[in-house]
């Protein structure tokens, strides 16, 4: 039995196909399912449950499943405690981010971090926000910077940076942006822009219209909210985002979205993190939660309109 096994063994189950686990182990698929199938024989047990879509475990499996992430855990903790010994940080970090991400203090976090720690290694993993917390839980990422609309799934330790409504976001002269609030009832008539499901936008507005029983099935669809922005700018249709998303954009209104469910932006660990992915943490929180605190100061001193779309509020969050 080796220890990457394991691992391959934990990302099929998190993932549910052996296609979604080599993707996000950067593997060959065929490497995946034939070490898997080699623990199997080495185990004596059919660990498995081969679908033709998708992949479960049998029995023995999700038997063996907690102790297959325990071991792994055990091992990440030696490499913790030998680099702390050390004195010195090392090794590498899996960091994952929602796609397209530029928050400032995510940026300068990053930054401090290399400067700080220049025999540490980065890979950075783009993903939805589902996919990035499934492979936290795998352990196939140490670091990820995600947007959710629900509680993350334990053991995963997270800081939350911004917790916000939904809003529709209109052109300046539309007919709704001088209303107090629009409901699902409203956007099930619209043409509505949206990001696509697995982020925490998408989840919240999902929830927001199961609770009023409305469905909202959005016309158009892209991971941006920058283009989501410059097509509502050209008369595409109404925008479903939060607030600070569309900060900084003149000509355009938000109108706050009745009784709606919040999306969460949180920096999230692996459950036992290495020394370098802690360091990479801390650095990051630091950052990110200064730069929102300036980001609020600087919206309660301009004291925009509760309406219309300020410069003075530039504090974009992430889907």
């Amino acid at each position: 039995m080796e220890l990457h096994q394991l691992r391959y063994l934990v990302a099929v189950a998190d993932r549910g196909s052996f296609t979604a686990a080599a993707e996000a182990l950067h593997v060959a698929q065929s490497g995946v399912s034939a070490q898997v199938a080699k623990l199997e024989r080495e185990l004596g047990h059919r660990l498995l449950e081969r679908g033709a879509r998708t992949v479960g475990l049998t029995p023995e499996g999700a038997e063996l499943l907690p102790h297959a992430r325990a071991a792994l855990a055990a091992v990440d903790a030696v490499r913790t405690v030998a680099d702390e010994l050390t004195g010195v940080v090392r090794g590498h970090v899996r960091l994952g981010t929602v796609i397209g991400c530029t928050i400032p203090g995510y940026l300068t976090g990053f930054a401090a971090f290399r400067v700080a720690h220049p025999a540490v290694t980065v890979d950075v993993v783009e993903g939805d926000s589902d996919d990035l917390v499934a492979d936290l839980r795998a352990g196939v990422l140490d670091v990820a910077l995600v947007a959710h609309a629900r509680p993350l799934p334990e053991p995963l330790p997270a800081h939350r940076l911004i917790r916000e409504p939904l809003t529709a976001v209109v052109p300046a002269d539309h007919l709704w942006a001088g209303r107090e609030s629009v409901t699902c009832a409203d956007l099930a008539g619209a043409t509505v822009l949206c990001l696509p499901r697995g982020t925490g936008v998408r989840a919240a507005l999902d929830i927001t219209c199961a609770a009023e029983r409305t469905v909202v099935d959005p016309t158009v669809q892209a991971h941006s909210p920058e283009a989501l922005l410059a097509l509502v700018e050209h008369g595409a249709g109404v925008a479903v985002l939060t607030a600070s998303m569309a900060a900084g954009r003149p000509g355009l209104a938000t109108v706050p979205l009745a009784r709606s469910a919040r999306t969460e932006l949180s920096l999230a660990t692996r459950a036992a993190p290495s020394a370098a992915a802690g360091a990479m943490t801390r650095t990051l929180r630091a950052h990110l939660t200064g730069d929102q605190a300036a980001a609020g100061r600087q919206r309660v001193s301009a004291a925009p309109s509760a309406t219309t779309v300020s410069a003075a509020t530039p504090s974009p969050s992430a889907g």
